[in-house]
C-alpha cells in the first residue's frame, strides 16, 4: 500500500488571516507561506507526528466549539515556555512528565487551542 509522507500542510480559516501568520512566525518560528515559488516553505524537524480524531465531544481541546488543536513538538519546553511568557501569551503548564514527554498549552491570538509537546 502506498501511504503518504507526512503533512504537507495546515490549512484552517482565520479572522485575520496576516496576523495569525505574523503572529505564529514571531513567537513559535513558524514561517508565512513564501509569495513565490523559489523561497522554500517552513520546514519542520523529522520526527513523530500523532494523527488522532477525538470524540466530537472532547475536553482536550478546551473550547468545544474548536474543532482541531494544533500540536508542535518542541526541544526545550521550559524555554519555549518563558519566551513565549516573556511576550505576554499565558502558557498552562502541565506538572506531569508522562512516558512520551511533557505538555503546555496556549490559545493563538484567534482562540485556537496550541498543544507544546517536549517529546521524551
Amino acid at each position: 500500500m502506498e501511504k503518504v509522507l507526512g503533512l504537507g500542510g495546515f490549512f484552517f480559516r482565520a479572522d485575520d488571516p496576516a496576523m495569525l501568520a505574523a503572529w505564529y512566525h514571531a513567537h513559535l518560528g513558524i514561517d508565512p507561506v513564501p509569495g513565490n515559488y523559489e523561497t522554500p516553505c517552513w520546514r519542520q524537524a523529522e520526527g513523530e507526528t500523532v494523527f488522532a480524531p477525538f470524540e466530537r465531544v472532547t475536553d482536550h481541546f478546551g473550547d468545544r466549539e474548536r474543532p482541531f488543536m494544533l500540536n508542535f513538538r518542541v526541544a526545550d519546553l521550559d524555554a519555549m515556555i518563558a519566551q513565549l511568557e516573556a511576550a505576554g501569551i499565558a502558557v498552562r503548564r502541565d506538572p506531569e512528565t508522562y512516558p512520551n514527554g511533557r505538555f503546555a498549552w496556549l490559545n493563538d491570538p484567534e482562540g485556537n487551542p496550541v498543544e507544546l509537546w517536549q517529546p521524551a
